[in-house]
């Protein structure tokens, strides 16, 4: 599978213009936290907002690395919660 995730992420990166080198191990890490943790479709909506924020700081790896890091964190925090109902949050 690592394969077809490295051929895909080069496809990705060719058709979208990207030259930055990912840190698959790093996000895909990072999805499975939001998935377990907060609920399977937090995974998506977590990477594409990790990479959104590290853009919006001038992009690279290591504003991606800081972003998954604070995002990991959170999810972390959120699996430690027992409620996870509506209104359950402040922030």
């Amino acid at each position: 599978m690592d394969d077809v995730l490295k051929e895909w992420t080069a496809a990705v990166k060719a058709d979208l213009g990207i030259d930055l080198e990912v840190d698959r191990a790093l996000l895909l890490a990072l999805a499975g936290d939001a998935a377990h943790g907060v609920a399977r479709p937090a995974a998506p909506l977590t990477t594409f907002l990790v990479g959104y924020a590290a853009g919006r700081v001038g992009g690279g790896p290591d504003a991606v690395a800081a972003a998954a890091r604070r995002a990991g964190e959170l999810a972390a925090r959120w699996a430690g919660e027992a409620d996870h109902g509506p209104g359950s949050r402040t922030a």
